[in-house]
């Protein structure tokens, strides 16, 4: 029975690098200076999902909101990276405004507040 259910998983599973480079609107359920349910770290950034999608882990495809300086509901925004977890199977997507550009030391350093504890790297 695992191995079923690990086979479905993978089945599910998409491919984030090809949102590199695309328009994406994502639902922010984590708004900037909200406070995590579980775990009680406060977010410096607005963090959200983009709806109808299927991540590794089985939920919503997570990401990070860079460049939007206040709590938000919805964006709509360039993915200009993924953040590609080697110890879990939940990437995130990195979104900005249209034409804004952030380094990967910069992606880093601002979703640093949650991927301190994973082990990942930055495609672009």
């Amino acid at each position: 029975m695992e191995l079923f259910t690990q086979e479905i998983k993978n089945m599910n599973k998409i491919d984030t690098k090809l949102y590199i480079g695309k328009i994406i609107r994502a639902k922010i359920d984590r708004q900037m200076g909200s406070k995590h349910p579980k775990h009680g770290f406060i977010y410096p950034i607005n963090y959200g999902y983009i709806p109808n999608t299927i991540s590794g882990d089985g939920e919503e495809l997570d990401c990070y909101v860079l460049g939007v300086f206040e709590p938000i509901e919805n964006f709509t925004g360039e993915c200009i990276a993924v953040i590609h977890r080697l110890n879990d199977n939940d990437d995130k997507l990195v979104l900005v405004p249209e034409n804004k550009k952030y380094t990967n030391d910069e992606i880093r350093v601002l979703t640093e507040f949650q991927e301190r504890f994973f082990e990942s790297i930055i495609v672009n």
